[in-house]
């Protein structure tokens, strides 16, 4: 059997097994691609939905907020445990998640977050650890306008083909106050 290696990095091989092979490393890298580009949407669906609880600096009307609660913590295991940090507190299980996310301190926020570092376990490819750095501008219900920056540490696991928060833990890095309140349009 002759091989060899492409410009790529990807091994060439002849003959039935060789090609199974790299048949089935193409398959697990695939796999693995797909599951990272999916644990990315996961997350932002996860802030458009956690945002989705404000309008023009105002909570929406309550059945919207339960509407938006209750698909923020569809992304979410049965069991997942969502952890905000000594402020926000800690629920465990998809309805404690919705009724936590029904009972908003704030008024107006946005999720931004960025620098994904999400990896698949090498000896489980339906669990996954990621993590996130957040920033989020936000509105008290006092009406002062703060910034917040801190980590999300998730765990992920994929259900029936579909990627789901396992756990979700966020550590607060700063809470500095806004010079002078924006305009929340």
């Amino acid at each position: 059997m002759a091989g060899g290696t492409s410009a790529g990095g990807v091994s060439r091989t002849t003959g039935a097994d060789g090609l199974a092979d790299e048949v089935a490393s193409l398959r697990s890298r695939l796999d693995r691609t797909e599951s990272v580009l999916a644990i990315q949407a996961l997350k932002a669906r996860y802030a458009e939905l956690v945002d989705r609880r404000f309008r023009h600096g105002q909570v929406v009307e309550a059945s919207e907020l339960a509407e938006a609660a209750a698909a923020a913590a569809s992304l979410f295991s049965e069991d997942a445990t969502w952890d905000g940090g000594p402020t926000l507190g800690q629920v465990v299980g998809r309805a404690a998640i919705a009724e936590r996310l029904r009972d908003t301190t704030l008024v107006f926020a946005r999720h931004l977050f960025v620098a994904p570092q999400i990896r698949i376990e090498e000896d489980d490819p339906d669990r996954a650890r990621g993590r996130w750095q957040l920033l989020s501008p936000h509105r008290r219900r006092d009406g002062r306008d703060h910034w917040m920056c801190g980590i999300e540490d998730d765990e992920y696991e994929r259900v029936d083909g579909v990627w789901l928060h396992r756990s979700m833990r966020l550590t607060t890095i700063l809470v500095a106050p806004a010079d002078g309140a924006w305009t929340i349009l």
